[in-house]
């Protein structure tokens, strides 16, 4: 098999994808109306009138924890294919495996000593 024949899939459905949303973006442009009005500049909070300024700051805490919630899921994401494999893999595998999960286990430790954890 050549390269050609491996891959030539994978870049038609590149060059459809890019094609099926340009045509999508230009269409919304070229179709949409765009009325500028003071009510498209509000933002929408179930149908009441927002009261207050438009714009908030948002605590870095949301972000470490959002950020937490990444780092975890992407664990979950390398040990279940691993977990589906475990009695097919070399001993090795094992360990490389118990370093991840002690270096993350690390990183959960850090933010809860730093209380990141803690919702306020």
């Amino acid at each position: 098999m050549s390269f050609y024949d491996t891959w030539s899939a994978v870049f038609i459905a590149l060059i459809a994808g890019v094609i099926l949303v340009g045509t999508a973006l230009i269409g919304a442009r070229l179709l949409g109306p765009f009325a500028r009005e003071q009510g498209k500049s509000i933002s929408y909070e179930c149908g009441m009138l927002p009261t207050g300024k438009n714009w908030t700051q948002v605590h870095v805490r949301y972000y470490l924890f959002a950020i937490m919630f990444l780092i975890f899921d992407v664990e979950t994401i390398f040990i279940f294919p691993w977990a589906v494999r475990f009695l097919d893999l070399p001993s090795h595998a094992f360990w490389y495996m118990v370093f991840f999960v002690l270096i993350l286990s690390g990183a959960l430790f850090y933010a809860w000593r730093k209380k990141v954890l803690e919702w306020r």
